[in-house]
């Protein structure tokens, strides 16, 4: 009688490039997923949207994409009744960056400033509370019969909207520094500048970076808001004139422009807050599907 011998099958070990390749085809595949998602739902809102107004609903009132793809389409090539829409576009951007700026420094200072000095911020706290509680857009009209027409108003309007914005943030993000690290820097010798500098600022970035996003939509918004006041030029000035005339596609074409800029913005506050924070601990798109 003859006895088979049976070798066990050998193990196959992944390397760890084999394991990098995998989780990034992984990775590649639901990114393609989440676009491919993303413009379904956009093309079929669209499309809805296009046969709502051929058959069911009025588009004088609603308009349809065809109709703000032809208005675009106007403005991009023979541009607008009052000016190439690059300029009505660049005047707009032009008053939100400069209010933008101005805002978030002073927002920064102050909220860092009365985040450190709790004696202050609680003798402030009243008026502070009472200015964010005011109706920041309804200063558009105020500004407009202080400042006139002209650059300033809509600085001043865009200004008051970003400065409450990043102000709060910083406030928490000075107040949120870990005592025992003052502590310790003061121990070994270092100033409330040396402090100030090289521990509260560096801990109030997230707060402050992440403030800037929704600011600088604020920014977008109080140019907007100041321009449908009263302007000269600009894309709220287009969507004003727009609304004037009966016309919703430029309407719709004013804020889809509007909302171009803002995503584009959006963009480049991001990349720089990915350089900045390079050294915070990345969650991985795993761990956040985990999390829901």
């Amino acid at each position: 009688m003859s006895l088979e011998t049976q070798t066990a099958p050998t193990p196959v070990f992944e390397t760890e490039q084999d394991i990098l390749s995998r989780a990034k085809r992984s990775a590649g595949r639901h990114k393609r997923n989440v676009w491919l998602l993303r413009l379904a739902i956009l093309v079929a809102w669209l499309g809805l949207w296009e046969l709502a107004g051929r058959f069911w609903i009025d588009p004088f009132f609603y308009s349809m994409p065809s109709k703000i793809w032809e208005r675009l389409t106007e403005w991009f090539t023979t541009g607008t009744d009052f000016g190439t829409i690059w300029y009505q576009i660049l005047v707009t951007v032009e008053e939100a960056v400069i209010g933008f700026v101005l805002g978030a420094v002073a927002g920064v200072i102050c909220g860092v400033i009365l985040g450190r000095s709790a004696y202050l911020a609680e003798v402030l706290a009243p008026f502070i509370k009472a200015a964010n509680a005011m109706p920041r857009i309804v200063l558009a009209a105020l500004f407009v019969i202080w400042f006139g027409l002209g650059l300033s108003s809509k600085v001043a309007t865009v200004f008051v909207l970003v400065f409450f914005a990043v102000f709060f943030n910083a406030f928490t993000g000075a107040r949120e520094v870990d005592r025992n690290l003052i502590d310790n820097a003061r121990i070994l010798g270092a100033t409330r500048w040396q402090v100030l500098q090289s521990i509260v600022l560096p801990s109030a970035t997230s707060w402050i970076l992440s403030s800037l996003h929704v600011a600088f939509g604020f920014a977008l918004i109080g140019a907007v808001v100041g321009e449908y006041t009263g302007a000269k030029a600009g894309m709220g000035f287009l969507i004003a004139n727009a609304q004037g005339t009966f016309d919703t596609a430029g309407v719709y074409a004013g804020m889809l422009v509007i909302m171009v800029v803002a995503l584009f913005a959006e963009w480049l506050i991001g990349s720089a807050e990915r350089k900045l924070l390079r050294w915070r601990p990345q969650m991985s798109a795993d761990d956040g599907r985990r999390d829901i």
